[in-house]
This record gives C-alpha cells, sequence and structure tokens, in this order.
C-alpha cells in the first residue's frame, strides 16, 4: 500500500484526495471522487495522509495497527467493497464491522465517526484507486 502516502483526507472537506505536488504555499490535490477536480490546499490546512493513520488496539495502551493493514483485511473480507450505509448504520453495525477485521480493536478510543470514514475511505479507494491494493514483491534479480 505504498500509495497511501500519496492519499490524504483535508479537514473540513469531504472525501479522500492524492496529492500530486507541492507549491510554494501548499499542494496540489485531486479529488479521488471521480470528479478528478483539482484544487491548492493551503499550508494551514490540516493534511492528514493515509500512511501516517493507525487504529488503536486495546491490548497495550500503546499498541495501534496501520490503517493500510486494515484496509488489506477489509479487503480480503469484503472484495467489493462494505454494502453498508454509514449514515444509517448503528454504533453496533459499524463495530461489528471493524471487529471482523480487527477484534481487538480499542473501543474506547476508536469512535463509531471513526468506523464510518474508515468503511468509507476503503469503499472509495476500491472504486477510485484499486491499484492502492496491489502488492509490489521484490524481484530476486535486485
Amino acid at each position: 500500500m505504498e500509495l497511501l502516502k500519496e492519499v490524504a483526507n483535508i479537514s473540513g472537506k469531504s472525501g479522500l484526495y492524492r496529492i500530486l505536488k507541492p507549491t510554494r504555499t501548499g499542494v496540489i490535490v485531486e479529488s479521488l471522487d471521480g470528479k478528478k477536480e483539482r484544487s491548492v490546499v493551503g499550508a494551514n490546512a490540516r493534511v492528514s495522509v493515509l500512511k501516517d493513520i493507525s487504529v488503536y488496539m486495546s491490548d497495550h495502551q500503546d499498541s495501534s495497527v496501520p490503517l493500510a493493514d486494515i484496509f488489506f483485511a477489509l479487503k480480503e473480507k469484503y472484495n467489493e467493497g462494505v454494502e453498508l450505509n454509514t449514515k444509517t448504520a448503528s454504533d453496533e453495525e459499524l463495530y461489528a464491522i471493524l471487529s471482523e477485521v480487527a477484534p481487538d480493536f480499542d473501543r474506547e478510543r476508536v469512535y463509531p465517526s471513526d468506523v464510518k470514514k474508515i468503511i468509507n475511505w476503503f469503499n472509495t479507494l476500491l472504486k477510485n484507486l484499486p491499484e492502492a491494493f496491489e502488492v509490489k514483491t521484490e524481484t530476486a534479480a535486485e
């Protein structure tokens, strides 16, 4: 999931964005919603790169699992995407999906809104950036 270092969530904007290149005043991003709209995000905006996000686990206070591992587990379980309307889903339904792929996640520090984001991001990546789920294998010729 090397591509996750190019994909970000921007605070105050819905959806995911692919970081294209830096500018003097911020970065140029492209939306991953199918419209492929490009815009410049200022340096003062809070940009969270998906590669740096992790999910808290309950087995230890400092324990967490990278979001990429959660996405791979979701891909194995839900190859075609998670068929759940996150807007109307109950907290129990959201937690049930996450517990299928990460059974020991910390229910006190991972909120239902976080699980909604994870599911929505997973479905967006699966639909608009499926190459993010390809595993690169290193060749022995190197």
